[in-house]
């Protein structure tokens, strides 16, 4: 299809863990429209133990993408956004040291404890407000100073992916706000890098950056790139380039004080405040304070989604037979609940492999019925995602203070009604599910506001919510999802 071109047209790159897109968004009547120009898949690539992005192969669809723009009436600007804590280093004349690895790796495993022997948890927790998870930059880092430490001696310059994309678009180095918070080395008080922090762990401060805010234009698009793709030179910007601050940035919401669930291959269970809240309650619940758009606070809770469903899917193909995401939730809507629970952040749900096979062999451990069908492993599933959400929505409020009369769903996950459903009924709270391509439209609003197109996020959310439909899930059987939770709590705990 043959778009002409009109208005103010923006161009967004967004990747997911096993996906990417090019989307041209354009906005004009206070509206914005997505055509959709390019899709691709982001495989990893496992080589002797290591688990690699294939960058090389990532940015040729980039230049797919922009091609394929220009075909459907080009575009005014760029803007990319990714999934966040990984990395490219590069040597000093600006090229690229080894593929960057993926954040699933096992490299990590045992590195929250070494760098809690140098740095404790209740002062690294204290300086930088983000939740500890293995496959965080600094822990990345810190296992290339303890295995690899050649690989560090050769950077000259650290940059996270969607840095990294934006650098090979336009020779540009340029380090955003808030993919750089993901790497839990940014001082949350001053908002750059915690440089005694960094010194403690050996890490190296000259491969950093200076920080710059979402929202700053990276460069132009780079003159081989432009005689490549047969395109004019265009504004890159820096977007909220960690897909998680992109989608919040399009929350259709008109309230100061929300909260949403950024429902993907991660669930961002969360609020956004002024200032990071950094107490013994965050603590405890491990709870993250990301840098969003404006310097604004994402104050969320990162919690295994989408992916228990859809790696399992995947493991029932391997073993022969293929299921629809429709299939499996009409499997699970056939099954008994409350019969069973897990914890979806155990850590043996992290890694790629036998997810069905891990979730018989936790309700074993646990002294539970044991799942046999898929409908029960799928039931099982869901029911542990929604209360975990249950759980979180709990200690969000407790934190905050806050009550919230809506949860707002955004993203992929909004297409799961099932998992919406359950996830009204467990927190006791309407459901607004909406929009699917949140991250996309926060990717688009930052370029539109960066390119003066839109005054602040506060018009951008309400040109958001003028251009998306949004499903309400009302709450059912309270009593019985209250009872179930008890179940749910002695399983997990």
């Amino acid at each position: 299809m043959i778009l002409l071109k009109k208005n103010f047209r923006a161009l967004a790159f967004d990747f997911g863990a096993s996906s990417g897109r090019a989307i041209i968004g354009d906005y004009s009547d206070g509206k914005i429209t997505l055509h959709e120009v390019h899709r691709f898949s982001n495989d990893p690539v496992d080589v002797h133990g290591t688990t690699y992005w294939d960058v090389l192969r990532l940015f040729y669809e980039i230049k797919q993408g922009i091609l394929k723009a220009k075909e459907a009436g080009g575009f005014d600007c760029i803007g990319i956004d990714t999934w966040g804590v990984d990395f490219g280093l590069l040597d000093e004349f600006g090229c690229l040291i080894e593929n960057p690895v993926h954040y699933r790796d096992l490299r990590t495993k045992g590195m929250i404890e070494e760098a809690f022997k140098t740095v404790p948890k209740e002062e690294f927790y204290e300086k930088t407000g983000i939740q500890f998870m293995e496959l965080n930059t600094v822990f990345q880092l810190l296992s290339l100073r303890k295995n690899r430490p050649h690989i560090l001696d050769k950077a000259d310059r650290l940059l996270f992916m969607p840095d990294l994309f934006a650098y090979m678009l336009t020779g540009v180095k340029t380090t955003e706000y808030s993919i750089a918070t993901t790497s839990q080395m940014v001082d949350i008080k001053t908002k750059t890098w915690d440089k005694d922090l960094l010194k403690r762990l050996d890490i190296p401060q000259n491969i950093l950056g200076e920080i710059v805010p979402s929202g700053t234009v990276t460069g132009m698009l780079g003159k081989d790139i432009c005689e490549e793709c047969g395109v004019e030179p265009v504004p890159v910007i820096a977007v909220c380039g960690h897909d998680t601050q992109s989608a919040i940035s399009a929350v259709p919401s008109g309230e100061k004080d929300f909260v949403f669930i950024s429902s993907g291959t991660w669930s961002l269970f969360g609020t956004e405040i002024d200032e990071p809240i950094v107490n013994e309650k965050s603590l405890e619940m491990n709870v993250t304070n990301e840098g969003g758009f404006g310097y604004v606070t994402g104050f969320l809770k990162n919690i295994i989604g989408l992916w228990l469903i859809q790696e399992s899917r995947r493991q029932w193909s391997r073993e022969g037979t293929s299921y629809s995401y429709a299939e499996l939730e009409k499997l699970a809507l056939e099954a008994e609940p409350f019969k069973c629970f897990i914890d979806p952040d155990a850590p043996e749900f992290v890694p790629r492999g036998n997810i069905p096979k891990r979730v018989r062999e936790y309700c074993e451990r646990t002294g539970q019925y044991v799942p046999e069908t898929v409908g029960e492993i799928m039931r099982c599933i869901y029911e542990s995602l929604a209360m975990k959400y249950r759980q979180t929505f709990k200690k969000i409020s407790e934190c905050t203070g806050k009550d919230y009369s809506f949860i707002h769903v955004i993203g992929g996950g909004t297409k799961d009604t099932l998992l919406c459903q359950l996830t009204a009924n467990a927190c006791d709270c309407p459901v607004k599910a909406g929009p699917i391509e949140a991250t996309v439209l926060g990717n688009i609003a930052v370029q539109l506001i960066a390119s003066g197109e839109v005054k602040d996020i506060a018009q951008a959310r309400q040109i958001i919510s003028d251009s998306e439909a949004v499903r309400e899930y009302l709450p059912e059987n309270a009593a019985k999802w209250n009872e179930a939770f008890d179940k749910y709590v002695k399983a997990t705990n």
